[in-house]
């Protein structure tokens, strides 16, 4: 049998800046998400803070006894509770095609470096979140889609499942719900009868549950992020991942738009009707992986990238030549396009107008130190 054994291996160095950008893996089905800043329309509602999972400063991956090369550098996270088995196959399409291979409808490439790799089947994950009632969760799965878990509901009553990106944290047994379609009477009464921001925050504000962005309080991590009324998901729904909520900008007594904050810094505002989940995307320490061989990475569908330099000069601009040189011109892409100094190719005039404030870009230069 394989050995296994845990190594830590210390964060100082990878680019984490802000402690509480995951959540905690205490199972706690009645615990708000961490908040960073205080609440101003719900005042009752002040969330704490939420820990890294970290031993010591340092991070749990599994590593593998050097049997062979390829198990020398690899390196996995640890999910000891994802499911073993295979998924929901009513909720499951094959993957097939040559759109596996990044080819278009007449055959020809327009997405390099696919191909190959294990035969998939495409999980049908619910991003609108439009159904009410309460939700159990009944296992956490693998995807080999995408890198966060999913996480198998079921409606207790009329018993259809669904699948969902699982917040960090997320376990079977827990209870979710959704409030797209708007705040249920019950929950209405034992308000009193009148709807509080602060308890109403208090009641709803939970990891796993789905809110409109106009629910969410002040300083709420949040992921899966709609930005259109009635439509799905669209940010935040990789591994690890979440927006903060910080502003929301109200016309008289009535809010019409919400203001979040990306993990690259870029702040945009969606409208108060779109989806958020309140927590963190599931498998944050999927960044710090490592494939250990190249064959993995050919079982994943990725295909060799290879160097301009080392092409003909037919196939890139780099390319020919005698020895190791690309011929005195300025770094391009395989298209011709240049790909340093920061060549922009975005419209002047038609700007994005939701976003607030863009990213931090580099533009082909290096990042100054703070």
């Amino acid at each position: 049998m394989e050995l296994e054994h845990v190594q830590l291996a210390d964060l100082r160095g990878v680019g984490i800046s802000d402690p509480i950008h995951l959540a905690s893996e205490a199972r706690s089905k009645k615990s708000p998400i961490a908040s960073s800043t205080s609440t101003t329309d719900a005042s009752a509602f002040t969330p704490p803070s939420a820990p890294m999972r970290r031993e010591g400063g340092a991070l749990q991956l599994k590593t593998y006894k050097p049997r062979t090369p390829g198990l020398r550098h690899l390196r996995r996270p640890i999910n000891e509770h994802l499911w073993k088995g295979g998924p929901h196959r009513p909720l499951t399409f094959p993957k097939i095609g040559h759109g596996k291979g990044g080819r278009n409808n007449t055959g020809r490439i327009t997405v390099r470096h696919h191909g190959g790799g294990h035969r998939r089947r495409i999980r049908t994950v619910d991003f609108e979140r439009k159904e009410p009632g309460k939700h159990i969760v009944e296992r956490i799965e693998y995807d080999p889609n995408r890198s966060a878990h999913l996480a198998l509901l079921e409606n207790v009553a009329t018993k259809k499942k669904s699948y969902i990106i699982a917040s960090e944290g997320m376990r079977a047994g827990d209870a979710v719900e959704s409030y797209r379609s708007g705040i249920p009477s019950e929950l209405i009464k034992s308000m009193g009868g009148t709807v509080d921001p602060g308890m109403l925050a208090a009641k709803t504000a939970f990891r796993g549950n789905c809110l409109p962005m106009h629910m969410v309080p002040l300083g709420t991590q949040v992921y899966c992020v709609g930005s259109h009324p009635g439509r799905g998901a669209v940010f935040c729904r990789s591994a690890g991942t979440y927006a903060t909520v910080m502003a929301k900008e109200a016309v008289g007594k009535k809010i019409k738009e919400v203001t979040i904050r990306l993990q690259s810094g870029e702040v945009r505002k969606v409208s108060k009707d779109a989806c958020a989940t309140v927590g963190v995307a599931s498998n944050p320490h999927w960044q710090f992986r490592q494939l250990g061989k190249a064959g993995r990475s050919r079982w994943l569908n990725i295909r060799p990238t290879v160097r301009g330099l080392a092409m003909n000069a037919s196939d890139h601009a780099h390319g020919g030549g005698r020895g190791k040189s690309k011929g005195n011109v300025h770094p391009v892409s395989i298209w011709g396009t240049p790909a340093k100094g920061g060549f922009k190719t975005r419209k002047k005039r038609n700007v994005n107008k939701h976003v607030v404030q863009p990213r931090l870009r580099n533009q082909g230069k290096r990042r100054a130190k703070k």
